[in-house]
């Protein structure tokens, strides 16, 4: 294989796109970077524990229009940097690095219980072999800097533009933190339309809505409607849509629901709440069939007994709404599972934040837009949906390493969740499967994985306790567990860098 690596080391000149980046981090000098650990749990799922025990948290809630005890809003304030990751990754248990050839413990490494601790190696001594592996197909790209001070460590094709799958999620999450802000909430409410007597169910893009919160939705209606004395209504349901296309380029699939504003758990004909599963054909229609039945259940009669379009007038009266978890949190949980409705969802609100609409081509420009405000560096950037199915979207893996430079900047908090959202390798999300030997606990990153296409991007911490960026895309891969392999022992290997 011609090997076209490009080395980058200490003293080195950076990219210029690189530079553009990372140049708020390097003039920082030292970055407080968050990480996925608060006093070992995940802000989003401590905050899931707290509701599951019933306790109040005022992350998500159902109330009527004006209930502070309920459903309000929090007083917005600056989001707060999160702990240091360096601490709780140091502690997770000792590191595994004995498939290097030779390695040894040193005396006091053994008595630690590291397994195989050789001194430190450059990047490129560690990458270069392992980038040749043929798994990884034709020409693959590669870009490690250090998020301390933003010191390019090596790029191999980095400015190459290429299919990132899934590592597309950050930039969306990104877009949607910068756009909307990291305490923003999707909102499903039930206004009432006074004159027809009808009350319409108003999705706001939150696919994460789960049965129990439409049944509480529907407690409250009928709670409201007995109150003024109503007893029957008519049901209507509005999703938001503006006339675009309802399904994903890639068709009906079991990846991704329809497009639409308004749906119980993604449209989700099983009990699953992550991965690929059966979908319904119109999640909206499913989920105002469903609130029609808790309505009746909750003892309100409704008229026909169904529910039909309609679009919400002007002076309809807000009766109950829904508030999602912050998007701090929505972001986390997308990244972690690599939640492509969430994804596409959270893209489609930053179009229309934008006023670009929210439909695909608006949803796109969004997105586009708001990177560009970030300062990453958009040469050989093309977004064309939230979730990288589409696989006629490009990055770089320079502008990858971008993103995450920008998230750990102190100067913009409201991205931190970009990296609390990455999958700890051997613990959560799509890498609790995977590095069982080595990089567990260190190696944090957003995987991705279509037909012939496989990356990932994320941070490691290295032998001298630096945590570094690095991205890693491939095209031409024929065997994706063999390519995965491949990119994992190759994210698992920066841990063995020195970098001081």
């Amino acid at each position: 294989m011609v090997r076209e690596t490009v080395r980058r080391h200490r003293g080195a000149h950076r990219p210029a796109a690189l530079a553009a980046a990372v140049g708020v981090a390097a003039a920082m000098g030292a970055i407080v970077l968050s990480g996925p650990w608060d006093a070992g749990q995940r802000e989003a799922e401590r905050t899931r524990a707290a509701v599951a025990a019933g306790a109040p948290t005022g992350a998500w809630d159902t109330g009527t229009a004006g209930d502070r005890s309920g459903g309000s809003e929090p007083e917005a304030g600056p989001p707060a940097a999160a702990p240091p990751a360096g601490p709780v990754l140091e502690a997770l248990g000792p590191r595994v690095i004995d498939f290097f050839p030779g390695a040894e413990p040193a005396p006091a490494d053994r008595d630690r219980g590291v397994v195989g601790n050789p001194a430190p190696l450059d990047p490129a001594s560690v990458l270069d072999p392992l980038l040749d592996d043929p798994a990884l197909g034709t020409a693959p790209a590669a870009t490690v800097i250090d998020l301390a001070d933003g010191r390019p460590l090596y790029s191999r094709n980095g400015d190459r533009s290429m299919a990132p799958a899934s590592t597309v999620k950050p930039a969306t999450a990104a877009a949607a933190l910068h756009t909307l802000g990291p305490d923003h909430r999707l909102i499903t409410r039930v206004v009432l339309d006074p004159d027809r007597e009808r009350v319409i169910l108003v999705g706001g893009g939150d696919t994460n809505l789960a049965p129990r919160d439409l049944g509480r939705l529907a407690a409250r209606t009928a709670e409201v409607l007995r109150e003024r004395g109503v007893d029957a209504v008519g049901v209507g349901w509005d999703a938001g849509s503006d006339g675009t296309p309802s399904h994903h380029p890639i068709g009906v699939n079991h990846n991704i629901a329809p497009f639409t504003a308004l749906m119980v758990n993604a449209g989700r004909l099983d009990d699953s709440t992550t991965g690929p599963a059966p979908r319904s054909a119109d999640p909206a229609a499913d989920a105002a069939g469903a609130f029609v039945r808790l309505l009746e259940a909750e003892g309100i009669e409704v008229r026909g007994s169904s529910a039909a379009p309609r679009a919400v007038p002007r002076k309809a009266e807000e009766l109950a709404v829904h508030r999602s978890a912050p998007l701090s949190v929505l972001t986390e949980e997308m990244l972690t599972d690599s939640d492509n409705d969430m994804a596409e969802s959270l893209a489609r609100a930053v179009g229309e934040a934008r006023g670009h609409g929210s439909g695909l081509t608006g949803a796109a420009r969004g997105v586009t837009e708001s990177l560009a405000e970030l300062g990453l560096p958009m040469e050989g950037l093309r977004v064309t949906d939230g979730s990288g199915l589409d696989r006629s979207g490009r990055m770089t893996t320079d502008a990858l390493v971008g993103l995450l430079a920008l998230a750990a900047d102190p100067a913009r908090p409201e991205l931190r969740s970009v990296l609390t959202g990455l999958p700890v390798a051997g613990f959560t999300g799509t890498l609790d499967s995977r590095y069982p030997d080595v990089g567990a606990g260190v190696v944090r990153a957003k995987t991705g994985t279509l037909t012939g296409v496989n990356a990932l991007a994320g941070t490691v911490v290295d032998t001298d306790g630096r945590v570094l960026a690095f991205a890693f895309l491939t095209e031409g891969t024929t065997s994706p567990d063999a390519a995965q392999d491949a990119l994992d022992r190759a994210a698992a290997a920066l841990s063995r860098c020195g970098c001081g």
